[in-house]
């Protein structure tokens, strides 16, 4: 027993033993970015689906979605089944038919995958906004995300907020400013996301009297 623990603080003390402790347990192992990153697709520790965003922006709307709400998304994939499984209706626009199918065949009864191309008459970035109801949140994290900005804000209910993914980059500057122009204000949420081993940013974009209680 001795000489298991002392091998053992031996390990702790060099760069692989760190490595090791980070694979089996706490938050890497726990969250699931661990199977995420070998499986090389956005799923939890039990091999459900999650949002490809920031482990604590999942958090925190994991604990703030309500089963009544309705949700649009710019973007669809393992969020959209994410999404289905907590709100009453999901409806996901993806530029990819291929990719659309994909998620239409595994996706439950309260979600719609809107196919629409990436042309110029710009049927997919305004596309939250022609669906003809209010939504409670709008995620954006498809394509041409700072052209879906202004469309996304007139698709809200009057409570409803904004999630746009990695707003760390400097190409979504302009698209944050038109956000907070509008009187929206911002938490991020900076940290490790399924599969990368780099952290990013996602951001939630709100004003008083908002869905998520901010």
């Amino acid at each position: 027993m001795f000489l298991k623990e002392l091998a053992r603080r031996a390990l702790m003390a060099t760069e692989l033993g760190s490595a090791w402790l980070c694979y089996r347990a706490h938050p890497l192992h726990e969250d699931g970015w661990v199977r995420s990153c070998k499986e090389h697709r956005p799923i939890d520790r039990a091999g459900n689906p999650v949002p490809w965003i920031t482990y604590p922006a999942i958090e925190f709307l994991s604990r703030r979605t309500r089963p009544d709400m309705f949700v649009f998304e710019y973007g669809s994939g393992a969020s959209t089944l994410w999404w289905a499984s907590r709100v009453e209706r999901v409806i996901s626009v993806e530029h990819d038919p291929d990719w659309a199918r994909r998620v239409s065949a595994v996706a439950p009864a309260n979600t719609k995958v809107l196919h629409i191309p990436l042309v110029p008459e710009e049927p997919y970035v305004t596309s939250a906004r022609t669906q003809g109801i209010g939504f409670d949140v709008v995620v954006i994290d498809g394509r041409r995300r700072v052209e879906c900005v202004p469309h996304a804000m007139a698709a809200l209910k009057p409570g409803g907020v904004i999630i746009l993914d990695n707003t760390d980059r400097p190409e979504y500057e302009s698209g944050l400013r038109l956000l907070a122009e509008a009187g929206f204000r911002k938490i991020e949420f900076v940290g490790l996301a399924p599969m990368i081993a780099i952290k990013s940013e996602t951001s939630v974009w709100y004003r008083p009297g908002n869905c998520l209680g901010l």
